[in-house]
């Protein structure tokens, strides 16, 4: 598990989406909040948003990144995502990442960001990430996605940090490998659980936000869990639990903008894999 911590004031937020309390609140040691990325913080999945940004500035192409996600729906609709599936998505992954400056990822990641995924954070999520913050509590991102970009995501909202999917490094560039799995299902739980013993936190004091049932481990390691934007199954589990419900979008439920799902975004990235072989392993500049 990899985290990262912003540098920028852990309490410091978006002026516009929520006022500052009236008086200081003293820190809480103790607690602090899980949130994941996709579909909850913001609309759709962030690689998917990176995929786009890579395919606008000719990293590889659009019909790629349209097969790639309309995949990715198939996978979200049909309900397979299955062990095999998951080695699949892993393997996508190496090829996305091999060869690739982790600098120029991180440079471009916070380009898309405030290009595209920016106008896509649901402002509901984003005030509730605050109302932790200013109760003094730290927020961390759980995603799938490579910590990098949750890394990037967690600075630019101004939250405590991010946990995500760690990939290889040796001097400065991927290896093309992963260190561990895909941050995916209980593998958040397992991160969370670790985060908790390293920073001193009480799990029972914790809260977590996911929109999706792949994150019920998570959501059941805490001491109040709620449900964002939530697919059918979790909306049956916290009717069941007794998990509050927050549903951002707008319109009839089900169609999420950005199709991708968190468990099948290591497919989009081989998209982004296979654009890259096509351009002869080209070379970030």
């Amino acid at each position: 598990m990899t985290v990262s911590t912003d540098r920028l004031g852990h309490t410091a937020g978006w002026a516009e989406t929520e006022a500052a309390p009236a008086t200081p609140v003293a820190p809480d040691p103790a607690a602090a909040a899980f949130f994941d990325v996709d579909n909850t913080m913001m609309q759709g999945a962030s690689i998917y948003w990176f995929a786009r940004g890579l395919a606008a500035r000719n990293y590889f192409t659009t019909g790629d990144l349209a097969r790639f996600a309309w995949q990715q729906l198939r996978f979200r609709v049909l309900a397979t995502e299955h062990a095999g599936d998951m080695s699949q998505a892993k393997d996508a992954a190496l090829a996305f990442i091999e060869g690739w400056r982790v600098d120029d990822v991180e440079r471009l990641a916070e380009e898309i960001f405030d290009e595209l995924m920016a106008p896509r954070i649901w402002a509901g999520t984003r005030r509730l990430a605050q109302r932790h913050l200013d109760a003094g509590e730290r927020v961390w991102l759980v995603s799938a996605a490579p910590v990098e970009i949750g890394r990037v995501i967690a600075s630019r909202l101004r939250l405590t940090g991010a946990i995500g999917t760690v990939a290889e490094v040796v001097d400065g560039a991927y290896t093309g490998r992963l260190v561990g799995d895909l941050m995916h299902g209980p593998a958040k739980a397992e991160a969370v659980t670790q985060l908790a013993a390293v920073e001193g936190l009480d799990l029972a004091r914790c809260s977590a936000y996911s929109d999706s049932a792949n994150d019920l481990p998570m959501l059941s390691a805490v001491g109040r869990a709620v449900a964002i934007n939530p697919d059918g199954a979790l909306l049956r589990q916290a009717r069941q639990r007794g998990w509050e419900v927050r549903d951002f979008r707008t319109g009839r439920r089900a169609v999420k903008i950005a199709v991708p799902s968190t468990a099948a975004a290591g497919l989009l990235a081989g998209a982004v894999g296979a654009g890259m072989a096509l351009q002869k392993r080209r070379r970030l500049r």
